[in-house]
């Protein structure tokens, strides 16, 4: 059976890819596999680092869209993908990431992810993740000063100058498009298992309208 492509949107640090990994692990092993929209960054080498710090990464325009769109469609006819590998502190691919094999799941995550209708159209579920602005900069702040080497200086004056604007013009709006929203300001456990619960229905609905 055609993978079932399940959609995690929502700000940055509002627990996509915590819920991501715990859907997962719920679904047991060989049941889902996650694609991480952030891989997807545009490659940035043919500009300076100082021409690379001034870019807004949080627009649509930032994405590679067209080979998001080609992946997502590959893994959808059951064909194995290897996305980019992104380091987010020099802007550049290093190479290739680690490749991708089409699940019955297919669990995409990424803060824009519901902006692009092309995308958008191919999911089965998609989910919203609303979390108030204050818990995700903490999230935020932890992410990219210990794994992304920023500093909370600078991590601030981009949540400032574009992040929330961005979240405000392309994030929220998603929000209405959702078929689950969950709100997270915690622990995701409880999240997993709604979201586990409504991923098993549309299952089982797929398979009783294929038979």
């Amino acid at each position: 059976m055609t993978p079932f492509l399940v959609g995690i949107a929502g700000g940055s640090g509002s627990g996509k890819t915590t819920l991501a990994a715990g859907l997962a692990a719920a679904l047991g092993p060989g049941g889902a596999a996650i694609l991480a929209h952030d891989a997807y960054y545009q490659d940035r080498r043919d500009l300076l680092p100082s021409e690379r710090a001034r870019l807004n990464y949080d627009v649509p325009e930032s994405f590679d869209r067209e080979l998001f769109r080609a992946h997502v469609a590959a893994l959808q006819r059951g064909e194995r993908i290897v996305p980019p590998r992104y380091c987010f502190v020099s802007h550049c691919r290093d190479g290739g990431g680690e490749p991708v094999e089409p699940r019955p799941v297919v669990l995409l995550e990424g803060v824009l992810l519901l902006h692009d209708p092309e995308v958008r159209n191919r999911l089965g579920l998609r989910i919203y993740l609303d979390a108030p602005a204050g818990v995700r900069l903490a999230r935020r702040l932890l992410r990219d000063t210990a794994e992304r080497g920023r500093s909370e200086a600078s991590v601030m004056a981009q949540w400032r100058t574009t992040v929330e604007a961005a979240h405000a013009r392309y994030v929220e709006p998603a929000r209405a498009l959702a078929d689950l929203v969950l709100v997270t300001t915690g622990p995701v456990a409880a999240l997993v298992e709604v979201a586990t619960s409504v991923i098993g229905a549309r299952l089982g609905r797929r398979s009783a309208e294929a038979a």
